[in-house]
C-alpha cells in the first residue's frame, strides 16, 4: 500500500504461449533512492495460480527506482504442466526442452511517492513485454 511518502508495487505474469497465468515464478524486489545510490534487496515472493504476486515487500521511504527480477528459466524448464499445454498447441515453440531463451527478466522503473505501480509481465519462450498497468 502506498502512502504520501512511499510508493507501492505489484505485478502479475501471463504466459502468452499458453494463454494462462504463469504460476510459481520467483520474483525478487530491489530498490534504490536515486540514480547513484546502491541497490538494496528488499525480498521476494513467487506468483500464485493466478500469476499474481500479492506479497511483495513494502518500499522504503525515499525509493525512486525499483527493479523486479523474474526467474523465468526455472518456470520454462521445470513446469511439466506448462510444457504439456504449450506442446499441445500446434505452433508451440520447443524451447521448453532446452531451457529458456530469456533465463531471467529484469524490469527497472522509476516510482514517485503516493502512487501505486502495477507492472504486468507478458511472457513467452522467445520474448516478453511489460507495461504500467492499473
Amino acid at each position: 500500500m502506498s502512502t504520501a511518502t512511499t510508493a507501492s508495487v505489484s505485478t502479475h505474469i501471463l504466459d502468452t504461449s499458453i494463454g494462462r497465468p504463469a504460476e510459481g515464478v520467483a520474483i525478487s524486489l530491489t530498490a534504490r533512492s536515486g540514480s547513484d545510490a546502491e541497490w538494496v534487496a528488499l525480498g521476494g515472493s513467487a506468483t500464485d495460480a493466478d500469476g499474481r504476486c500479492k506479497d511483495l515487500p513494502a518500499l522504503p521511504e525515499g525509493t525512486t527506482h525499483v527493479r523486479l527480477d523474474f526467474e523465468t528459466e526455472a518456470y520454462f524448464s521445470n513446469k511439466p504442466s506448462s510444457k504439456k499445454q504449450a506442446e499441445a498447441q500446434q505452433d508451440a515453440p520447443r524451447v521448453r526442452d532446452s531451457g529458456a531463451f530469456f533465463p531471467e527478466v529484469a524490469i527497472t522503473f522509476a516510482v514517485v511517492p503516493g502512487e501505486h505501480f502495477h507492472v504486468p509481465l507478458l511472457l513467452n519462450p522467445f520474448g516478453y513485454s511489460v507495461y504500467r498497468g492499473s
